[in-house]
């Protein structure tokens, strides 16, 4: 990177805590214009906190930032946006229960105000103009936001954030829950604003996708910046030494190559359609011992398939059972009690309560594990989530943290942390390691490599080929809403081979 190009956005010395955890010690943070600067870091490192701070989402407890030259301290994300800083969140950013439209100008409703009305029509016609201005054209910006998908409504966020012209853009774990679609769509709108000679923070756990997209790379390691890389000296085990402060082999998936598991059927599926037409006429065995992995793209039907299994899914033909004694599963309450549990792709909406502590959300559904004669006690409780807490080693002040101050991947510890403390024998999993780091996902996968072993069994859903093909005894591929093909596993467990049931 060359030094002598222009600073745009600077933080100095800056420090922030969350009661006795330090998320940012000291860390001091330079952007140039025209570069596309990723961040990089286990979860908890810090980099979501410093882009927050930035944003205006939350204030630092010291230290200086300057944007364009002139000192900056956003009280909002209103005022960080009003001063150049856009900021498209990790999490879920739209507003349930309005329009698309009202989404994208939330807060600026004035702006289309006549003889003291707002004027609807105004709002949806600059509305479709922002939203094609993303090259997201398939949007009727009158449809109320609920109708659209995940990755669609992180869309309309997208074409909300870019309306506003920033002149730094954070994308902040975005494209991990976008279709290839929206990827390419974020990916050239980094583009733009490199050649527009603005900048982007682009922060993403893919260290192959940062490696590709960006133009130099500042790792953070807990809340301290360890160093920043030019893109000539981006080098994949280098970069993850840094991040971790040791050496990371690069297989951490399974070694064997054979498809191992028992013969016994725990979950059976049979010519399922789901009740918005979105799963279709499936039919599926998961087995005692096995890691199914399920894979598709966009709009496959995959992740409704998921809900169904754990009965949270309706289904209008077909029926889903607990094989060993026949019983449909209905509900998520049938499902658990014949020892299933599910780990959502939308973390924070459907797995957790975030205003809930770590202790509330694990206790939730392991009650029947610590009650005795029918009382729960304290330390029962405490003996039960610190546990979890230990096992699944869940960076945390202390058990009664509220679960929205955690990193991703440590929110997704506690999901899990949900599941394993009641023991669960199977275990429907979708998307289980997005949006957490590689030290993360290795902890992850040993915990399904361990599971399986001991005769449970994982149906895991997955829009990472790589994750897919590295950990599971078959595959079933979707497309369409219907199962069009499947694979073993085996020397021949290739990319190729899943990719043209895919397409």
């Amino acid at each position: 990177m060359e030094k002598n190009r222009e600073v745009l956005f600077e933080a100095k010395d800056i420090c922030k805590n969350f009661g006795t955890t330090i998320a940012l010690n000291h860390v001091d943070l330079t952007v140039y214009r025209g570069e596309i600067r990723g961040l990089i870091g286990e979860n908890g490192s810090g980099k979501s906190t410093i882009t927050s701070i930035a944003a205006g989402m939350q204030a630092a407890d010291s230290g200086k930032m300057y944007l364009k030259g002139q000192e900056h301290k956003p009280a909002t994300m209103i005022e960080g946006a009003a001063a150049g800083f856009g900021m498209i969140v990790q999490e879920m950013g739209t507003i349930s229960g309005i329009t698309i439209a009202q989404n994208i100008f939330l807060g600026n409703e004035r702006a289309f105000k006549k003889h003291g009305l707002i004027s609807v029509k105004a709002m949806n016609k600059e509305a479709k103009k922002a939203l094609d201005a993303i090259g997201y054209y398939d949007c009727n910006p009158a449809m109320y936001i609920d109708e659209l998908n995940m990755q669609d409504r992180k869309l309309v966020e997208i074409a909300r954030v870019m309306y506003s012209n920033p002149e730094v853009l954070v994308v902040d774990e975005t494209t991990t829950a976008l279709s290839q679609q929206g990827r390419d769509i974020i990916y050239q709108l980094m583009k733009k604003m490199k050649e527009e000679n603005k900048a982007v923070l682009f922060i993403s756990h893919d260290l192959e996708e940062t490696m590709e997209q960006c133009d130099s790379l500042t790792v953070l390691r807990d809340g301290q910046l360890i160093t920043t890389l030019d893109k000539k000296d981006f080098e994949s085990n280098l970069v993850k030494k840094h991040m971790v402060g040791r050496e990371i082999g690069e297989h951490y998936y399974r070694e064997d190559k054979e498809c191992t598991y028992e013969e016994e059927v725990l979950i059976r599926a049979h010519e399922v359609t789901t009740g918005r037409g979105l799963t279709k006429n499936v039919s599926l065995e998961l087995h005692k011992g096995e890691i199914l992995g399920i894979g598709g793209l966009s709009h496959c039907g995959m992740h409704e398939l998921g809900r169904a299994l754990f009965g949270e899914e309706p289904i209008v033909t077909g029926e889903i059972t607990y094989a060993p004694t026949g019983e449909r599963i209905e509900n998520a309450r049938v499902a658990m009690r014949h020892g299933m549990g599910y780990v959502s792709k939308n973390r924070d909406a459907e797995a957790l309560v975030l205003t809930g502590s770590i202790k509330e959300n694990i206790v939730g559904t392991g009650f029947n594990q610590i009650e005795k004669y029918g009382i729960i006690t304290p330390s029962a409780e405490k003996k039960y989530v610190q546990k979890q807490i230990d096992g699944l080693r869940i960076k945390c002040a202390n058990m009664n943290q509220q679960v929205k101050f955690l990193s991703g991947g440590n929110k997704q510890k506690v999901v899990f942390g949900k599941w394993i403390g009641r023991n669960a024998e199977i275990l429907i999993l979708d998307c289980p390691t997005r949006g957490v780091d590689i030290g993360v996902k290795a902890a992850m996968y040993e915990l399904m490599e361990t599971m399986k072993k001991e005769g449970k069994a994982i149906l895991m859903i997955s829009e990472e080929m790589a994750e897919l093909i590295g950990m599971c005894d078959r595959i079933i591929i979707m497309k369409d809403g219907y199962i069009s093909g499947e694979l073993n596993r085996s020397e021949q467990f290739d990319e190729d081979a899943v990719i043209n049931y895919m397409i």
